[in-house]
């Protein structure tokens, strides 16, 4: 019974975040019931919590967007950052930022000798290109 009642919670509260995103959703919910599965009541809440977690991962920009950063001519000034750039963590702010014409949500740079696609309103980096 305490399964159900604690599969039932965690699958509400992620269902009820009408603003979150489907991702968000779906990583709760799958995380809630493998936890329950593997590990009882208590492991469909923590299972929950961390299928949250990870379904909150940042989706990766459009192909178009990919394309037209890869195609980019590289500057002749590189950025050197003192740590390494990871999807999810922000660039420091003094890292100047171009932004993708027609699509406003994405903006690159070129740093430590790798092409970087960034959210422009926080510098968070959504994908590291090779």
């Amino acid at each position: 019974m305490r399964k159900i009642v604690m599969i039932a919670a965690a699958a509400g509260l992620a269902a009820s975040g009408a603003a979150a995103q489907e991702s968000t959703v779906s990583g709760a919910v799958g995380g809630a019931v493998t936890g329950a599965i593997v590990g009882g009541p208590i492991g469909a809440a923590v299972g929950g919590i961390v299928g949250a977690a990870a379904g909150t991962a940042i989706d990766p920009p459009p192909e178009r967007v990919v394309t037209y950063v890869r195609e980019q001519p590289l500057p002749t000034q590189p950025v050197v950052v003192e740590r390494q750039v990871v999807v999810g963590e922000p660039l420091p702010q003094t890292v100047v930022l171009t932004p993708v014409p027609e699509s406003p949500d994405y903006a690159y740079t070129y740093v430590n000798e790798r092409r970087v696609i960034v959210d422009p309103r926080t510098h968070t980096v959504i994908q590291v290109l090779d």
